[in-house]
């Protein structure tokens, strides 16, 4: 009896905190809102898109416009809002294309007021017309998760003190180059309400003194 209660137990944690996927961008159809939940795709620090060719086919987000060499660092991208609320444990992972000459280093920043923004990760190209499948594990993070005003960037970056560097070894970074971007996805886990919590505390308190009344 007590074995099967425990199973239960760990089945109603499981259960609790089961991670899927919160908010989704794939761009079919050429548009910026999700396929999957709510959030809001914008433009940051002077670019432009169009949709082009996504990974592995169907369409992705293509932009372009970036700064002149040694201008702008880390203030030219995209930006995705999602609102957390109800939800934890955060991860962004997303398809990356760099097309030859465009910023081979890119900085993924994250958002907890909607005003202050903290760098999280970098990331460098080594090769252009590539597609890079990247990720960003925000979990241990207090505060993404349970938030209105969670938002990520992701922004070209200078790759040393002089400026930027094409994605393409023996190429010149240039502000035509461009970044695509698809299956922009955020994964979370549901906050177990109160009552289940409350069940899981007291079954195992019940179990732990039948274990010592044994």
């Amino acid at each position: 009896m007590m074995r099967l209660l425990g199973i239960g137990l760990v089945a109603l944690a499981a259960s609790s905190a089961f991670a899927g996927t919160l908010v989704k961008w794939d761009f079919e159809g050429d548009v910026t809102t999700p396929s999957v939940g709510n959030g809001v795709a914008a433009l940051v620090g002077g670019t432009s898109a169009t949709f082009a060719t996504g990974f592995g086919g169907g369409r992705g987000w293509n932009t372009t416009s970036y700064p002149a060499q040694g201008t702008g660092n880390k203030t030219a991208g995209v930006r995705f809002s999602v609102d957390t609320t109800g939800y934890r444990s955060i991860v962004v992972s997303w398809d990356h294309r760099h097309s030859n000459t465009a910023a081979n280093t890119v900085s993924f920043q994250y958002t907890l007021d909607g005003l202050n923004w903290i760098e999280a990760r970098t990331f460098t190209a080594n090769a252009g017309d590539t597609w890079f499948s990247r990720s960003v594990d925000l979990s241990s993070v207090a505060g993404v998760g349970n938030n209105t005003k969670f938002a990520f960037r992701i922004l070209a970056a200078f790759a040393d003190g002089s400026g930027y560097q094409a994605s393409r070894s023996g190429s010149n970074y240039a502000p035509t180059g461009t970044w695509r971007f698809d299956n922009v996805t955020v994964t979370a886990e549901p906050v177990p309400e109160p009552a289940t919590l409350a069940a899981l505390g007291l079954g195992l308190l019940g179990l732990s003194r039948a274990r010592r009344r044994r």
